[in-house]
């Protein structure tokens, strides 16, 4: 394979950064267009079914990342067919998945406005919404395992062409729908659903050399009980891990609740750094997913070794980076996000748990990437299980001693636990380019 460089690192990366910078645009643009409305009952309609369906689908987020660690290892092997046939499985599966939440589509709305009941005419406009926008559902989870068949490849580029695709198209129908025909929620409903849809379509050409000269190989192998053993255990491991890390943040969202208001909303202030920094790192996660896939398919241990430490250099360039941005603006960057006196001094005082908080979280998100394209995800399911056990001592212990304090250092003790717990298995993965 290619030899594995800074500056490879780096255009598998850029794309992934631009890419993400993309996604709260959206969702700006979708709360400022209705918000034209004047109508409060529409805009929570929009923000609720928004809730609502991605919920639903971050359920199939496995998807994503299974695929780019199947299609990157089958890459680094020279094996066209296999490339091909990971894609065909993943596109199946996810077909099927959001079929399924059309065919459950009243069920699934009824069980969430039972959980989270809103007033009649909110939730009136929200069935709207939502009964429109369920139909993109096998578009957008098949669009996650065209994503990772992308990303396995190293073809980020392809995945921000999409990105800027779907979302500058959403934006534009917002506003010619909304504000120009007046067709209100629904409009914001349909704009989404078009760009799905044609977000597909473009996917499928960007990736279509899969079904090029190789396609009749990988449509002989869809069925390789061998092949969909694997895809079933990687998908199965991945969902269980991401199950376990949102119901530790959902954790900690609740808990800050104990502390009142003020505490609450400064807390939510604080988490949009976490947002940041994700966006802002995940795509040398990416990165490690692809190249350290491809080596392990080229059954490359030096390469392997390569992928691993420059993707994790970089990403804690990029962290340390970040803590300083946040450590010099983060006073600046809290009083745009709220104009509450009490907020912004509540938010200020916890600030510094957010300049360390890239620190030590980096090397987790670059070892989880470098994970997955191992595909050791049972490792990674048994890490995280151990770093959400610590994570609960933490939270027993913290918070009675230090309130909100506690509850920050212990999030900060779940990162530094899956670091460490990552780290004692992480000579298994060159140990698996030896044995690939």
């Amino acid at each position: 394979m290619t030899e594995i460089t800074h500056g490879r690192v780096l255009r598998i990366a850029g794309p992934i950064v631009l890419s993400n910078a993309t996604v709260p645009l959206l969702g700006a643009v979708d709360t400022a267009v209705i918000g034209q409305l004047g109508d409060p009952a529409s805009l929570g309609a929009v923000g609720i079914g928004a809730v609502i369906l991605a919920t639903l689908y971050w359920a199939f987020g496995f998807l994503r990342m299974s695929t780019s660690g199947l299609a990157a290892q089958a890459h680094g092997a020279g094996d066209t067919g296999e490339r091909s046939a990971v894609l065909l499985r993943a596109l199946i599966a996810g077909a099927g998945a959001g079929l399924a939440l059309v065919l459950a589509q009243g069920l699934l709305f009824a069980a969430a406005f039972w959980v989270a009941p809103a007033s009649d005419q909110v939730e009136a406009l929200a069935w709207d919404y939502l009964a429109i926008r369920i139909w993109g559902a096998p578009a957008t989870i098949a669009l996650y395992a065209l994503t990772g068949w992308l990303v396995g490849l190293e073809r980020t580029r392809g995945v921000l062409v999409l990105q800027l695709w779907q979302n500058g198209l959403n934006i534009l129908l917002d506003l010619w729908f909304v504000l120009g025909l007046g067709w209100g929620v629904p409009g914001v409903a349909f704009a989404t659903l078009i760009a799905e849809w044609t977000g597909l379509l473009l996917a499928l050409w960007l990736a279509r050399d899969a079904f090029g000269p190789a396609f009749r190989i990988g449509l002989a192998r869809i069925g390789d009980r061998i092949a969909l053993r694997r895809m079933f255990s990687a998908s199965r491991d991945i969902m269980a891990r991401t199950i376990l890390l949102q119901l530790s943040f959902t954790s900690f969202v609740f808990l800050g609740a104990r502390f009142g208001d003020v505490t609450l909303a400064a807390n939510q202030v604080l988490m949009q750094f976490l947002e940041i920094t994700a966006y802002a790192l995940d795509g040398f996660a990416f990165a490690a997913e692809a190249l350290v896939g491809q080596a392990i398919g080229a059954r490359s241990v030096r390469q392997t070794r390569a992928a691993g430490r420059i993707c994790m250099q970089w990403g804690i360039g990029g962290a340390a980076a970040l803590a300083l941005v946040f450590a010099l603006t983060g006073p600046a960057i809290i009083d745009l996000m709220t104009t509450s006196p009490e907020v912004r001094e509540a938010a200020r005082g916890y600030l510094p748990w957010l300049v360390a908080a890239p620190l030590i979280g980096i090397a987790a998100w670059i070892y989880d990437g470098i994970f997955i394209g191992a595909l050791l995800t049972g490792d990674m399911l048994r890490a995280m299980l151990v770093s959400v056990a610590v994570y609960v001592v933490a939270l027993a212990v913290l918070v009675p001693l230090a309130g909100n304090h506690g509850l920050w250092a212990a999030l900060m003790v779940l990162n530094g636990t899956r670091t460490l717990t990552l780290w004692r298995k992480y000579p298994k993965i060159a140990a698996r380019a030896g044995a690939a």
